[in-house]
């Protein structure tokens, strides 16, 4: 049978409305055909059955240099919105031996063991934070996005890999970046070129000044004789691993925060007993995961995914990894609710297969502490709007809320 003309759907720059989007590619198919910004054709995923088979099948592939004609030819180019999601070469971008090559050189420092020895630092970072919160007038209303959600993961990433205090602004200034998926060619060049001067400098100033940092690290593994990392590599790495172990981390707890606060009953819960935060990470990761359309997969031969759908050699895919913890087929049961005694809490929001991400163990750990905390301190927050009139960043490549106005309310004494 041949496959059949697909609809095709512009996917919204601005993410204001992601689940529903979602729910409404699901509806057309396996995969649905999709336009990209600067009109750039690809196959968006929602299914989980389907998400789960194809991030696992060897067709398919991360690496643009290789795989997508239109990078390759010049078709697309570095002025792309989406470039600085192709344009590295780190394992977020890579296949076979070098993916194999470039995760070993930071997997282990987020093993459990490595992860569990950084919660003091997490418990150091979170009382300094709630501690300026203790400093407000009681009632008043703070944004839990600048004073806590963003700063704990983005200060600690950049104490794990030695960013020194005046290049951090920088730093976070680029990452933050590369999530616009509605820049002009001219803004998107830009936030490339200065994505990779910003890690250029930090790699120039740990050359002159090592430390015990995992830069430090890594620039060890480049310089060493028979190195197999290439400069380009390096420069990427970090790119990854500091944009990556930071956003994610930061939309989890803003979400979490917000669901706990907008369900009053499910926070009882926990301090009841019933439940615990963990319970509270996993729910929100399953109903709000802080990633939804994820850059770039490509098919590096024909994918037949049945009902007249085939995935031709060459053509993007991209996954929408806030999909399948909503899919009714996943989750029959009240899949749109928040639900903390939900026996399944079965999700993809870290991805899955041999990309699967290397920090959720990490960015788990940073939500469950910043949680215990805040609730602790401040019993009797709540927001200061309604859940549903809080702003989605603009993006539909994260899911993220622009700000969180909370009211505090310290505990006794």
């Amino acid at each position: 049978m041949e496959p059949r003309c697909p609809y095709t759907h512009t996917l919204d720059t601005l993410g204001t409305d992601l689940h529903g989007e979602a729910a409404h590619l699901r509806t057309h198919g396996p995969a649905a055909r999709v336009e990209l910004p600067g009109r750039v054709p690809a196959w968006s995923v929602t299914r989980a059955d389907v998400a789960r088979s194809l991030l696992a099948d060897p067709r398919l592939a991360k690496n643009a240099r290789r795989h997508w004609p239109d990078w390759i030819e010049g078709r697309v180019g570095p002025d792309w919105p989406l470039a600085s999601w192709v344009a590295v070469e780190s394992m977020f971008t890579s296949d076979g031996a070098d993916h194999h090559r470039l995760r070993t050189l930071t997997a282990p420092s987020f093993g459990p063991r490595r992860v569990e020895a950084l919660r003091p630092r997490v418990r150091a970072i979170v009382t300094a934070l709630l501690d300026g919160l203790r400093a407000t007038a009681p009632g008043e209303t703070v944004d839990l996005h600048t004073r806590l959600s963003y700063p704990l993961p983005t200060t600690l990433i950049c104490d794990l890999f030695g960013v020194p205090e005046e290049q951090r602004p920088e730093v976070r200034r680029v990452v933050d970046g590369v999530l616009a998926t509605d820049a002009t060619p001219e803004h998107a060049k830009g936030v490339l070129d200065d994505l990779f001067a910003a890690m250029a400098r930090l790699a120039a100033t740990k050359r002159a000044e090592p430390g015990d940092d995992m830069t430090s690290e890594l620039l060890a593994t480049r310089d060493a004789e028979g190195s197999r990392l290439s400069e380009h590599e390096l420069i990427s790495t970090l790119i990854l691993m500091i944009g990556a172990g930071s956003e994610t981390a930061v939309n989890l707890i803003d979400h979490a925060v917000a669901l706990l606060l907008s369900h009053p009953r499910q926070l009882a819960l926990i301090r009841s007993g019933g439940a615990t935060w963990r319970d509270a990470v996993e729910e929100t990761l399953r109903l709000e995961a802080p990633v939804m359309h994820l850059p770039l997969y490509f098919a590096a031969e024909d994918i037949d995914l049945g009902e007249s759908v085939v995935i031709r050699a060459g053509e993007p895919v991209i996954f929408d990894f806030g999909a399948p913890g909503r899919d009714p087929g996943l989750h029959p049961d009240r899949p749109e609710e928040f639900d903390l005694t939900r026996p399944d809490k079965t999700h993809l929001a870290f991805g899955h297969g041999r990309h699967y991400c290397l920090g959720a163990a990490l960015g788990t750990m940073e939500a469950e502490e910043a949680l215990s905390a805040l609730f602790d301190a401040f019993p009797g927050a709540e927001l200061a709007v309604r859940r549903d009139e809080l702003l989605p960043q603009e993006s539909f490549i994260v899911n993220a809320l622009r700000s969180l106005p909370v009211r505090l309310v310290p505990a006794a004494g």
